[in-house]
Protein backbone atom coordinates (compact mmCIF):
# COMPACT_ATOMS: atom_id res chain seq x y z
CA UNK A 1 0.00 0.00 0.00
CA UNK A 2 1.28 3.42 -0.69
CA UNK A 3 2.29 6.03 2.22
CA UNK A 4 -0.26 8.42 0.86
CA UNK A 5 -3.23 5.64 1.23
CA UNK A 6 -1.63 4.40 4.81
CA UNK A 7 -2.07 8.12 6.13
CA UNK A 8 -5.55 8.26 4.28
CA UNK A 9 -6.56 4.81 6.34
CA UNK A 10 -5.27 6.26 9.63
CA UNK A 11 -7.82 9.01 9.16
CA UNK A 12 -10.17 6.84 7.81
CA UNK A 13 -10.63 3.35 10.14
CA UNK A 14 -10.95 5.04 13.59
CA UNK A 15 -14.21 6.64 12.05
CA UNK A 16 -15.15 3.45 10.53
CA UNK A 17 -14.54 1.76 13.80
CA UNK A 18 -16.44 3.83 15.96
CA UNK A 19 -19.17 3.32 14.19
CA UNK A 20 -19.21 -0.43 14.57
CA UNK A 21 -17.93 -1.39 11.33
CA UNK A 22 -14.23 -2.91 9.56
CA UNK A 23 -12.58 -1.20 6.97
CA UNK A 24 -12.56 -3.22 4.56
CA UNK A 25 -10.38 -1.00 2.44
CA UNK A 26 -9.60 1.74 0.32
CA UNK A 27 -8.96 2.16 -3.29
CA UNK A 28 -7.30 6.21 -4.17
CA UNK A 29 -7.84 6.11 -8.02
CA UNK A 30 -6.31 9.69 -8.91
CA UNK A 31 -7.42 11.22 -12.12
CA UNK A 32 -5.30 13.86 -12.95
CA UNK A 33 -6.91 16.95 -11.29
CA UNK A 34 -9.68 14.88 -10.26
CA UNK A 35 -9.78 11.55 -8.35
CA UNK A 36 -12.29 9.17 -6.86
CA UNK A 37 -11.55 8.13 -2.78
CA UNK A 38 -13.76 4.40 -2.28
CA UNK A 39 -13.82 3.36 1.29
CA UNK A 40 -15.35 -0.40 1.58
CA UNK A 41 -16.64 -1.00 5.06
CA UNK A 42 -17.97 -4.35 6.09
CA UNK A 43 -20.28 -5.36 9.04
CA UNK A 44 -21.26 -8.05 10.75
CA UNK A 45 -24.96 -7.49 9.99
CA UNK A 46 -23.86 -6.50 6.75
CA UNK A 47 -24.18 -2.95 5.46
CA UNK A 48 -27.08 -0.90 3.89
CA UNK A 49 -27.01 2.12 2.18
CA UNK A 50 -27.85 4.12 5.13
CA UNK A 51 -24.64 3.30 7.22
CA UNK A 52 -23.12 4.08 4.09
CA UNK A 53 -24.06 7.59 4.16
CA UNK A 54 -23.48 7.95 7.86
CA UNK A 55 -19.57 7.04 7.89
CA UNK A 56 -19.52 9.27 4.25
CA UNK A 57 -20.57 12.15 6.47
CA UNK A 58 -18.18 11.09 9.13
CA UNK A 59 -15.42 11.06 6.95
CA UNK A 60 -16.29 14.09 4.79
CA UNK A 61 -15.99 16.23 8.46
CA UNK A 62 -12.85 15.02 8.99
CA UNK A 63 -11.52 15.48 5.38
CA UNK A 64 -12.74 19.08 5.93
CA UNK A 65 -10.53 20.11 8.29
CA UNK A 66 -6.98 17.55 7.28
CA UNK A 67 -7.46 18.23 3.72
CA UNK A 68 -5.57 15.01 2.77
CA UNK A 69 -6.67 15.32 -0.86
CA UNK A 70 -5.45 17.96 -2.97
CA UNK A 71 -7.54 18.95 -5.67
CA UNK A 72 -11.09 18.02 -6.02
CA UNK A 73 -12.18 14.27 -5.52
CA UNK A 74 -15.23 12.05 -5.10
CA UNK A 75 -15.26 10.16 -2.29
CA UNK A 76 -17.64 7.04 -2.07
CA UNK A 77 -19.04 4.46 1.10
CA UNK A 78 -19.75 0.99 -0.13
CA UNK A 79 -19.76 -2.55 1.25
CA UNK A 80 -17.06 -4.55 -0.45
CA UNK A 81 -20.08 -6.83 -2.55
CA UNK A 82 -19.87 -10.70 -3.19
CA UNK A 83 -17.41 -9.53 -5.70
CA UNK A 84 -15.52 -8.19 -2.10
CA UNK A 85 -11.45 -6.65 -3.24
CA UNK A 86 -8.78 -8.11 -1.37
CA UNK A 87 -6.36 -5.95 -0.13
CA UNK A 88 -4.34 -7.21 3.17
CA UNK A 89 -2.72 -10.94 3.59
CA UNK A 90 -5.49 -11.50 6.11
CA UNK A 91 -8.42 -10.75 3.70
CA UNK A 92 -6.82 -13.72 1.28
CA UNK A 93 -6.19 -15.77 4.46
CA UNK A 94 -9.99 -15.75 5.18
CA UNK A 95 -11.33 -16.48 2.04
CA UNK A 96 -8.86 -19.56 1.08
CA UNK A 97 -11.13 -21.96 -0.61
CA UNK A 98 -12.88 -19.39 -3.12
CA UNK A 99 -12.43 -18.82 -6.56
CA UNK A 100 -10.19 -15.10 -7.10
CA UNK A 101 -9.40 -12.90 -9.96
CA UNK A 102 -6.01 -10.98 -9.69
CA UNK A 103 -4.64 -8.96 -11.72
CA UNK A 104 -0.45 -8.17 -11.24
CA UNK A 105 1.48 -4.92 -11.25
CA UNK A 106 3.66 -6.69 -13.59
CA UNK A 107 3.52 -9.55 -16.05
CA UNK A 108 4.45 -13.15 -14.94
CA UNK A 109 5.07 -15.85 -17.35
CA UNK A 110 3.53 -13.62 -20.02
CA UNK A 111 0.32 -12.43 -18.07
CA UNK A 112 -0.81 -10.03 -15.86
CA UNK A 113 -5.06 -11.70 -15.19
CA UNK A 114 -5.08 -15.00 -13.15
CA UNK A 115 -8.00 -16.64 -12.21
CA UNK A 116 -7.90 -19.13 -10.19
CA UNK A 117 -8.40 -21.26 -6.47
CA UNK A 118 -7.30 -18.86 -3.32
CA UNK A 119 -5.03 -21.96 -1.68
CA UNK A 120 -3.71 -19.95 0.94
CA UNK A 121 -1.01 -17.38 2.14
CA UNK A 122 3.09 -18.44 3.15
CA UNK A 123 4.71 -15.55 4.23
CA UNK A 124 3.90 -12.62 2.77
CA UNK A 125 2.60 -14.50 -0.65
CA UNK A 126 -0.62 -15.44 -1.94
CA UNK A 127 -1.08 -19.02 -3.13
CA UNK A 128 -3.21 -19.62 -6.24
CA UNK A 129 -3.96 -22.96 -7.54
CA UNK A 130 -4.76 -22.79 -11.71
CA UNK A 131 -4.42 -25.74 -14.48
CA UNK A 132 -2.82 -28.35 -11.81
CA UNK A 133 -0.13 -25.42 -10.94
CA UNK A 134 0.33 -23.51 -7.99
CA UNK A 135 1.45 -20.30 -8.14
CA UNK A 136 2.97 -17.68 -5.66
CA UNK A 137 2.69 -14.44 -5.63
CA UNK A 138 4.34 -11.59 -3.35
CA UNK A 139 1.43 -9.54 -2.12
CA UNK A 140 3.00 -6.18 -3.51
CA UNK A 141 2.94 -7.53 -7.02
CA UNK A 142 -0.79 -7.83 -7.28
CA UNK A 143 -2.22 -4.68 -8.19
CA UNK A 144 -5.96 -6.12 -7.36
CA UNK A 145 -7.70 -8.81 -6.31
CA UNK A 146 -11.52 -10.00 -6.11
CA UNK A 147 -13.54 -12.63 -5.15
CA UNK A 148 -15.22 -14.47 -7.63
CA UNK A 149 -19.36 -14.91 -7.15
CA UNK A 150 -20.13 -18.42 -6.93
CA UNK A 151 -24.48 -18.90 -7.93
CA UNK A 152 -25.21 -22.10 -7.23
CA UNK A 153 -28.33 -23.14 -8.64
Amino acid sequence: MAIKDSALEALIEPVVTAMGFELWGIDHLSQGKHSRLVIYIDGPEGVTVDDCAAISRQVSAIFDVEDPIPGEYRLEVSSPGMDRPLFTLDHYARYRGHTVALKLRLAFEGRRKFQGLLAGVEGDEVLLQLDGEEYCFPIDSIEQARIVPRFDD
